[in-house]
């Protein structure tokens, strides 16, 4: 049934489908520099700069004339490397200080005589065997100011936080289409000077207005399509916004492989929104956004350009859709006396009562937990062992399948049937990982897969599983909530993956805690699947009361012929952003 919809989709609705693929290419580019830290910002192997020219290296029981020859043997950050300078002096350079023998007749790697230690003021040696320069060996992120390289994504992922907000509400006042235009170009300009930027400070800010750009692109981005696209294909197009998404994540592993300096990696990535830059002032403003704002003569043209695309003889007419859904808001009003649509409503209005409150302490935690699973598992790719470019590249690439299984399984078996095995079982995952020797590279890599995987289908599901759970008074508002939760996630999960430092294992313990904790809880919400959308509180209340009364009782926000007649400018619409 699924297949069918998006067949049919592609093959009467050319105009949507057009606009569709052109919106969600550009997605790719919020894939690309959300991830592309993770090769940018790599610390390679280093040791402390020595004052003078080297005529000896020693390491172990090695020797070599450079330390470049050294690095092949490097296997940890507690071993140093002693050099005979010249002069005839002998140094041992540690990571971060190093040493000066008192005594050095013979160079030898052992020594149990006096030594003068020294900071590192000559700066260091990097390894540049895999990357020839990254941020951290541009600006010296390392030892003291190696906090300020753990920095660089959190700090982006606070963009996205700020973005998503500030796009969003700029979005619904001035129009999709110039939000899109806008930040499309400031993805390509941001993205191009980052790579020009003069030092750390620069670079961060420049990167921060990047994160603000792509998050706006991704939020106004899921809007336009799902007020573009029919209700019967809409489950599928919003769904695999995020498949262009994990694309892009493909792309930053193949950029990564092919390109070893930061910022001509950084300008590779960013060329790929050229194209969509280059043609997005094409896009239409949409008719749902016209109508609401009064634009009458705007929204017919458009009308009538979807209608010469889908080649339809009778396009519909604005007259006859603001007639219609005059009539049915009319006579909602007079069947209904609850007064409460037309109050005002905040954020307190989603702990009005005890199960709406249940629920949505409940859908906030899943919505953190999916974000906070999503990187975790995307970030740790490149410390897996193995081939790091591989790593990322199946970690994106197994998001393909998961988004049409989702689809699949969510229309098939209901939504809260689909998420809590996928949550569970991306607990049971992360506890699996644990138990796997680490000389087993390829069982690990396949097990995080698996654990991107599960936790991949339960973030793509519970973007639509929230709007239906909640009324149309404040199913927005909902909304926006959650996928603000989403978005303190992804902040938190690049310090959760620093904290490999302090146990291996400790960031797949949170998120297998919290994906179990999500999975418990989830089993206490309500069913959706195949159920009207409620309108007031106290019927989304009784959904989860009464399955029988709710599924029977609650009517549609309006009539039939109303919603087939404003199909395509999507009613009930999701904004959400990773």
């Amino acid at each position: 049934e699924g297949f069918s919809s998006v067949k049919c989709f592609l093959s009467l609705y050319r105009f949507q489908a057009c606009v569709y693929f052109a919106s969600v290419f550009q997605a790719m580019s919020c894939g690309i520099h959300y991830l592309a830290s993770v090769f940018m910002a790599v610390t390679p192997n280093f040791v402390c700069g020595f004052p003078g020219n080297v005529t000896s290296v020693l390491f172990r029981n090695s020797s070599a004339s450079s330390i470049e020859d050294i690095w092949t043997l490097w296997t940890s950050t507690e071993n140093y490397i002693v050099v005979q300078l010249e002069n005839g002096e002998i140094w041992e350079l540690d990571q971060c200080s190093r040493s000066k023998r008192e005594v050095g007749l013979d160079l030898a790697y052992e020594y149990k005589g006096n030594k003068s230690v020294f900071p590192c003021s000559d700066g260091f040696l990097y390894d540049d065997t895999k990357w020839k320069s990254t941020v951290v060996t541009q600006w010296d992120l390392v030892c003291d100011r190696e906090w300020l390289a753990k920095l660089i994504q959190p700090t982006f992922m606070l963009g996205v936080l700020i973005g998503a907000v500030i796009f969003g509400d700029i979005a619904d006042r001035l129009g999709r289409q110039r939000v899109i235009w806008f930040t499309s170009a400031g993805q390509f300009v941001f993205g191009i000077a980052v790579a020009f930027t003069f030092d750390y400070y620069s670079f961060v800010i420049v990167r921060f207005l990047l994160a603000m750009v792509s998050s706006g692109y991704l939020v106004v981005a899921f809007v336009y399509v799902t007020e573009f696209v029919g209700i019967k294909a809409r489950t599928w197009a919003s769904m695999h916004v995020h498949a262009f998404f994990a694309m892009g994540i493909m792309v930053v592993a193949l950029v990564g492989f092919l390109v070893r300096t930061w910022w001509v990696y950084q300008i590779f990535l960013s060329i790929a929104t050229l194209p969509f830059v280059l043609c997005c002032w094409m896009l239409p403003e949409t008719p749902f956004w016209l109508l609401s704002e009064e634009r009458y003569e705007d929204a017919q043209k458009v009308i009538d350009t979807i209608a010469r695309w889908n080649k339809v003889s009778t396009p519909c007419k604005v007259s006859e859709l603001c007639s219609v859904q005059q009539d049915d808001l009319s006579s909602g009003r007079m069947g209904d006396d609850d007064t409460s649509s037309t109050k005002k409503h905040n954020i307190l209005d989603l702990f009005c009562n005890w199960q709406i409150a249940r629920r949505t302490i409940t859908v906030w935690l899943i919505w953190f937990t999916g974000s906070l699973g999503y990187y975790v598992f995307s970030l740790s790719s490149v410390s897996l062992g193995g081939n790091e470019y591989l790593n990322l590249f199946l970690i994106g690439a197994v998001e393909l399948p998961c988004y049409i299984i989702a689809c699949v399984a969510m229309d098939k078996l209901g939504r809260r049937n689909t998420l809590i095995p996928f949550l569970i079982l991306s607990a049971l995952i992360c506890v699996l990982i644990m138990f796997i020797p680490q000389d087993f590279n390829i069982l690990i890599i396949l097990a995080n897969m698996a654990g991107k995987f599960s936790i991949g289908v339960a973030f793509g599901l519970i973007y639509l599983y929230t709007a239906e759970l909640y009324p149309t008074i404040v199913r927005s508002l909902a909304v926006g909530s959650g996928s603000m939760m989403c978005r303190v996630g992804s902040v938190v999960a690049p310090f959760c993956v620093y904290l490999r430092s302090v146990w291996i294992f400790m960031p797949l313990l949170l998120v297998g805690i919290m994906a179990l904790l999500s999975g418990i809880l989830t089993i206490m919400l309500p069913e959706t699947l195949g159920k009207p959308l409620t309108n007031t509180l106290v019927e989304a209340t009784e959904m989860g009361r009464n399955k029988k009364s709710c599924s029977e009782k609650t009517p549609p926000a309006h009539s039939g012929a109303a919603l087939e007649k404003i199909e395509m400018f999507g009613q009930e619409r999701i904004s959400a952003d990773k």
